[in-house]
């Protein structure tokens, strides 16, 4: 069984960059290696246009398709892939990269909540140990991207208003 945790947001508790490890570098080649991992980003990118956070992504299947190349390419480096991300781009801030997104507590929690349900059936034959550190990581990492206070407004709300 694996336990795919969302630790709480707590602005006071926020982790260094560098300190938070990597996942195990085995998870890449365990869910498929190219294949395989390509499955799982298709199918978390193709179920995150229909989420709650929808709005942050573009609709458009050309587009989309991009971005799962693009930040596919960065997923399964970190996940111990090949080194097409770094090589193509070098050393890229994803903090400075997410600033432009106004990203709160609720929408990092749908967005890991995304990666559990991709995880969770992509990755059930998988020692649950290597999908803990992959999980671990998302979770760490993403408490990094927020960066907008829980009570402020966003911008979907006040186009509604």
């Amino acid at each position: 069984m694996m336990n795919l945790v969302i630790t709480p947001y707590d602005p006071n508790d926020i982790p260094n960059e560098e300190e938070i490890p990597l996942p195990d570098p085995r998870f890449y080649e365990a869910v498929g290696g190219e294949e395989g991992f390509r499955k799982l980003i298709d199918d978390f990118y193709d179920r995150i246009v229909e989420s709650d956070i929808a709005f942050f992504f573009p609709q458009e299947e050309e587009e989309i398709e991009k971005i799962k190349t693009h930040n596919g390419k960065y997923f399964a480096e970190i996940s111990g892939g090949p080194k097409r991300y770094s090589e193509a781009l070098g050393h890229v801030d994803q903090i400075k990269m997410h600033k432009p997104f106004s990203i709160n507590e609720k929408h990092r929690d749908e967005w890991l909540g995304t990666w559990r349900e991709v995880l969770e059936e992509h990755a059930k034959a998988i020692d649950p140990a290597l999908v803990e550190s992959y999980f671990r990581f998302l979770d760490q990492y993403s408490k990094l991207l927020v960066n907008r206070p829980r009570n402020a407004r966003a911008f979907e709300d006040l186009a509604k208003a």
